[in-house]
């Protein structure tokens, strides 16, 4: 089976990312594609400008085929912080949202995997700018990839990577602790349940 190996400026993040023993991710719009349902994640590439459904097929493959790394016998340490906002964007649907929360706690209850909510009552935030991910790895350098628009970047270069690692610290100290974020996830899937 050929999977999309994705665009020429992401195609060195899975490895870096399979290479890790901790993964930290801030997400400002979406849930991380590490944490994504196949419908969400079909949803998403479906909104790409100009998609074609072998593409949209291929790239949900290859993101499922990056998940595996959650669930092999010592997968990475995986954090993330979610920007409440991911929750209340309503991709395909509630139906689909409903699906995506409830496999979001499920992952959640992971002991090697975090999920922290940054409220909207933080107002501004060290996250606004955009969505990142941070990777450190054994006896190399620590990693960082960060989401524009368009296009994303892989990033070894260390001044870049200490300040998106202070980003991450700003976030996390305004981050909502887990069995609070776990109950603000229960209480949104609730409401997409009942619509």
């Amino acid at each position: 089976m050929h999977l999309d190996p994705g665009p020429e400026w992401f195609r060195d993040w899975p490895a870096i990312e399979s290479a890790a023993h901790t993964i930290r991710a801030y997400q400002l719009a979406l849930i991380p594609g590490l944490l994504q349902t196949e419908r969400y994640a079909a949803t998403l590439f479906r909104g790409e400008p100009a998609v074609v459904p072998e593409q949209v097929d291929m790239a949900v493959r290859a993101r499922l085929k990056r998940q595996e790394i959650l669930t092999r016998p010592t997968p990475p340490m995986y954090s993330v912080l979610l920007d409440e906002t991911v929750l209340l964007r309503p991709i395909g649907g509630a139906e689909v949202m409903t699906e995506q929360l409830a496999h979001l706690l499920s992952m959640a209850a992971h002991p090697r995997i975090t999920v922290r909510i940054v409220p909207l009552s933080a107002g501004v935030t060290a996250g606004l700018l955009g969505s990142f991910v941070l990777a450190q790895v054994e006896r190399s350098a620590d990693a960082a990839y960060l989401e524009t628009a368009e296009t994303g970047e892989v990033t070894r270069q260390e001044e870049r990577v200490r300040a998106i690692s202070e980003r991450w610290d700003a976030l996390s100290h305004v981050a909502q602790p887990t069995f609070v974020s776990e109950q603000i996830i229960r209480e949104v899937m609730e409401r997409y349940a009942e619509q």
